[in-house]
Formats: structure tokens, sequence, C-alpha cells
């Protein structure tokens, strides 16, 4: 009785592992940019739930702001001040739009475009 052998040939699991690195080589590039949004987000939903903020300048605000992302070490927004406010009839509306660009391999780059906004509550209506 003939046996055949089975599994994978030492070709064929080091191509595997080729793209499975470079899978994980890039995840390791785009990953941390989306953390860092997920970071903004919520700095911009805690200002929003602040309570103190509702009738703050907008000096103020933008301090609080850049306080919270010093806390989730997102310096790469920090450093752009992308915030901007734009008034509504609920309140002051931020917003926040940047574009992250990180270098991939040789002349390849990553970029990506981000965009946050969140309804600051203003007046005696504020939670």
């Amino acid at each position: 009785m003939k046996q055949s052998q089975r599994g994978m040939t030492m070709l064929g699991f080091l191509i595997t592992l080729c793209v499975v690195i470079f899978f994980a080589y890039i995840a390791m590039t785009i990953v941390p940019m989306y953390i860092e949004f997920y970071s903004v987000k919520q700095a911009l939903k805690g200002l929003a739930n602040d309570s103190t903020l509702a009738d703050a300048p907008k000096d103020k605000i933008r301090q609080m702001y850049q306080r919270r992302l010093e806390m989730s070490y997102a310096d790469h927004v920090k450093k752009m001040d992308a915030l901007k406010f734009d008034s509504t009839d609920g309140g002051l509306k931020m917003v926040v739009d940047y574009e992250r660009r990180e270098p991939l391999m040789a002349n390849l780059d990553v970029v990506a475009k981000f965009h946050a906004e969140q309804v600051l509550p203003r007046g005696a209506g504020a939670n």
C-alpha cells in the first residue's frame, strides 16, 4: 500500500509566511492611525458631555481638547490643531478634519483622511 505525503512544502510555507508578514506590516502601519482617530472621537464626546463647557469660550474648549489628546497620546493630531467650530441651532459643532500620511515602503505611503464632529450643547439647555 502506497502512502502519499500530506502537508505543505517548504516553498509553500515560505510564500505563505511572506504574505502573512506583509499584511502584518501593513496592519502595524494602519492600526495606530485608527487608534488615534478613536482617541479624537472620544475627546470630542468627552467635551460634549462636560457640562462646565456649556458657556465656555472657544479658547477654553480648544485647551481642554488639547489636554484630552495629550492624555491619549494623540500627538499627530495635537500638532495639527485641526479643531474647527461651526455654530448650529443646538449649540457649537466641533469638527476635526485631518489627513494622516505614513510611509509604507520605498516611495509608497498610506494616506488616510479622517473626519469627526460632535455638537457641544450651549446655554441653559445644556446637560
